[in-house]
């Protein structure tokens, strides 16, 4: 991409539920929350679906994609699995639930679920575990997460380094991270905007294509 802006310009410019620069590397303005967790509980929202908001009745064509229901179910089973390896009473509070993202270009809904668990009481004393046991982030991956992982690394040629990685922040009592998607990175003084979505059986070139089209944007109020 080209653009007349730093990265910090960039960072500074963007509204988005997460934000983060590293100086002279990348900025990542995200829309998705990696987990949460608060009161001992634990929190994911696995965002899958992705649609212009501006095309008729894009709500509707989002709910009722049956690409985008089966591909969000599959994300959903693959986090209430990982989170049953670190946490107990595993809980799908929300179910795909639509949120419009606003930037300087044009709307998105973007569909998320919302799943809970409770840690035990001492889990301040294993956060790397914790984040050991639910890396990478299963919205990034697919499922099954190590057959996944193997096929992505033969299909890409480049490493991802940190994106799709994940950031946050945490106090020894509150823990609340992000996913590294809307990723502009700098390479030997160019940027590169990277994007991708989810692939399954029932897609269709030219909609993906259009998806990682959607998905490049500074976001915005």
């Amino acid at each position: 991409m080209e653009t007349e802006h730093s990265l910090l310009d960039l960072f500074y410019a963007a509204e988005a539920p997460y934000k983060f620069y590293k100086k002279n590397d990348f900025v990542v303005f995200s829309p998705e929350c990696f987990i949460k967790i608060e009161n001992n509980n634990i929190y994911s929202f696995p965002m899958k679906g992705t649609i212009d908001a501006t095309l008729p009745n894009a709500k509707r064509l989002l709910t009722e994609n049956l690409k985008e229901q089966y591909e969000h179910n599959t994300i959903v089973d693959l986090i209430r699995n990982d989170l049953s390896k670190v946490a107990k009473e595993v809980h799908l509070k929300r179910y795909r639930y639509l949120e419009k993202i606003k930037s300087t270009t044009h709307d998105l809904y973007q569909s998320s679920s919302e799943i809970s668990a409770k840690l035990p009481n001492n889990w301040t004393q294993n956060v790397g575990d914790i984040f050991q046991n639910l890396l990478p982030a299963g919205s990034i991956s697919g499922a099954p997460k190590d057959k996944t992982l193997e096929l992505i690394q033969q299909a890409e040629s480049d490493p991802r380094e940190y994106y799709t990685g994940i950031f946050g922040v945490y106090d020894n009592k509150r823990l609340e991270s992000a996913v590294n998607i809307r990723y502009i990175e700098k390479r030997n003084g160019k940027f590169w905007f990277r994007s991708g979505g989810g692939i399954t059986h029932l897609s269709e070139q030219k909609e993906e294509y259009q998806e990682l089209i959607n998905k490049i944007y500074v976001p915005s109020l």
